[in-house]
């Protein structure tokens, strides 16, 4: 049986009718210039100051002027890396018939498991790839079964949400703003792990299309296939991939709760032609009903108050009606 979802199939139409590729699209499929993210090596943080507070400039400062950066020693070992990774690697490896049976295969809510794009109307609004969607809360209730071991996700998920956690805290003191904020609004039940596969594909097509995260900050764990690309000055850049590191970047309810202090930029995955690459993504998210608020006391600010639910509905209705995010209110 087939691991891969059924693209060609499924999307049959959209390659037959599909006129060749515009030169935005190329742009940002085929991007030239590979770029090495800033780099924050966490082992400062365990210094005194004046190394510490470096440190932690350092990551403001990339979160400003870039909204992604990279970080090493990060205190997650290679051993839970690695883990998490093979463990990835054995639930993509399923049969797709399995894999849409998420809630007895992986005992996760049911529509966790998500491929392509289904309102695409053409090849530019295709996402070439399948996912896993698990809430922080699902992941408690993993059972254990022949292929898939929930101890190695448990622990990623655990140390990456600590991490997240820290480095929320540290941009929130170096924006001006009560750094106990995260602790007192982030919830399990909003956090989420996105485990992404992306299977090879003969032509340059997006493996996720063009976005901003609609959360706080995103933590990556990715492989070394390349593929991760934003936009830094107004055109498209490929990441460099790092096997020591981490990528964080920014998302947009950061931006406004920092008053644009940091940014949420766009970003995507481009396919390779070959190789299969495996990512895994945690979002950091408040609760609910957790009311972001910009402030600043050197400009008036930027977003009217809004609350996580209405940003989620709002994202929700921009998909359904233009089939894509409209941005911050």
């Amino acid at each position: 049986m087939d691991s891969d979802p059924p693209f060609h199939e499924t999307y049959r139409t959209l390659f037959a009718v599909t006129k060749p590729l515009n030169n935005d699209w190329l742009a940002a499929v085929t991007a030239v210039e590979e770029l090495e993210l800033p780099s924050i090596d966490l082992t400062w943080l365990s210094l005194e100051s004046p190394e510490k507070e470096r440190c932690k400039n350092d990551i403001a400062r990339a979160a400003n002027e870039w909204g992604f950066f990279q970080v090493v020693n990060h205190g997650i070992s290679r051993d839970v890396l690695e883990k998490m990774r093979d463990e990835q690697v054995k639930v993509f490896k399923q049969p797709f018939q399995h894999k849409c049976r998420e809630d007895k295969f992986m005992n996760v809510s049911a529509g966790s498991y998500r491929w392509g794009t289904p309102t695409a109307t053409c090849l530019r609004q295709l996402s070439w790839s399948e996912a896993f969607h698990i809430p922080m809360t699902d992941i408690s209730s993993l059972g254990d079964t022949s292929t898939f071991s929930s101890s190695s996700l448990h622990q990623f998920a655990t140390e990456v949400a600590s991490l997240a956690q820290k480095l929320a805290e540290i941009l929130a003191e170096k924006s001006g703003k009560k750094s106990t904020f995260f602790q007192e609004n982030s919830l399990p039940s909003t956090c989420y792990l996105r485990l992404n596969r992306y299977p090879p594909c003969p032509i340059p097509l997006f493996g996720l299309m063009p976005h901003t995260d609609s959360d706080f900050l995103t933590v990556l764990y990715q492989d070394q296939v390349g593929g991760l690309q934003l936009v830094k000055d107004g055109k498209w850049v490929a990441v460099k991939p790092n096997p020591e590191a981490l990528f964080i970047n920014i998302g947009d309810l950061f931006q406004a709760w920092s008053n644009d202090c940091y940014k949420s930029v766009q970003h995507c995955a481009v396919t390779n032609p070959t190789k299969e690459r495996f990512s895994v993504a945690y979002f950091f998210c408040p609760s609910y009903d957790t009311v972001i608020e910009s402030c600043s006391s050197d400009k008036p600010s930027v977003y009217r108050r809004f609350s996580f639910k209405e940003y989620r509905q709002q994202v929700q209705e921009d998909v359904q009606n233009y089939g894509y995010k409209i941005g911050l209110p």
